[in-house]
């Protein structure tokens, strides 16, 4: 029986999703407790790997089992064998064609950006922050540079392992509220980074340092050492896969 999970999790603790062996890792908390709930060790595969610091809104695993376990009682059993910073929000029954990675539509992001003088102290695991005032307007307008189906290079890390740059970016958007700057960003996938390169060169624009069509260039030219600096990895957050109505997923985390 296939099962797939909605999870929660804070990441500051953790070396990110994959489970490495050296160090910390969601992957591995989360095997750890479904394995005991099971009964037999369970392998998760999950719909999109977070990095180092990164969190989760409503990441999105599948795992095989034939352990005798209701949907609630897979959901309370893990949550009361995994440590504080992590969350099965929901289990649901789906069939065994279901792949969290491979049956996804889309993925989304959400980058928190505190553009202020003081440091954050109350958020500061969730926030960026950037002292030097931003054009929240600007950066908006550069962005939509990446809409479409696009070769993303310049904004791909070195050590990506993806077999091409190729993604398609469905919407983005940057927008002001108070204090606070938030970049959303959907797209049928992501590259190593990306979401963090171009939060970085976005912000190059905010301050002023570069035009509002060095998104555009940036991506012709698809040279990632003429492209901004990487953000920093705690202001981002994996809201999430969308998968088709067909999977009867929760709502969070299906196509509209």
């Amino acid at each position: 029986m296939r099962y797939a999970l909605g999870i929660e999790y804070d990441g500051t603790g953790y070396s990110g999703w994959q489970k490495l062996g050296h160090a910390a890792s969601v992957q591995e908390a989360l095997e750890a407790a479904l394995s005991t709930v099971a009964a037999h060790p369970v392998e998760v595969i999950c719909a999109g790997r977070t990095d180092a610091g990164v969190h989760g809104r409503c990441q999105v695993v599948h795992f095989d089992s034939d352990a005798e376990r209701k949907e609630y009682g897979w959901m309370m059993g893990a949550n009361a064998n995994l440590p504080p910073d992590v969350s099965v929000l929901w289990a649901r029954r789906v069939p065994d064609d279901f792949n969290a990675r491979f049956s996804a539509r889309a993925r989304r992001y959400r980058y928190r950006l505190l553009n202020r003088k003081p440091r954050p102290a109350l958020e500061a695991r969730y926030v960026a922050w950037e002292k030097f005032p931003l054009d929240a307007q600007k950066m908006h307008a550069a962005a939509q540079a990446l809409i479409g189906e696009q070769d993303f290079s310049a904004f791909r890390a070195a050590q990506c392992q993806a077999t091409h740059a190729r993604r398609e970016v469905q919407c983005v958007s940057v927008v002001r509220r108070g204090e606070e700057i938030v970049f959303e960003i959907q797209a049928n996938a992501f590259l190593h980074h990306m979401v963090r390169n171009i939060v970085g060169s976005l912000c190059e624009i905010g301050r002023g340092a570069q035009p509002v069509e060095w998104i555009a260039q940036l991506l012709e030219g698809r040279d990632r050492t003429l492209a901004g600096p990487t953000a920093e990895a705690r202001g981002l957050t994996f809201l999430g896969p969308l998968y088709p109505k067909e999977w009867n997923l929760p709502p969070e985390v299906t196509l509209p």
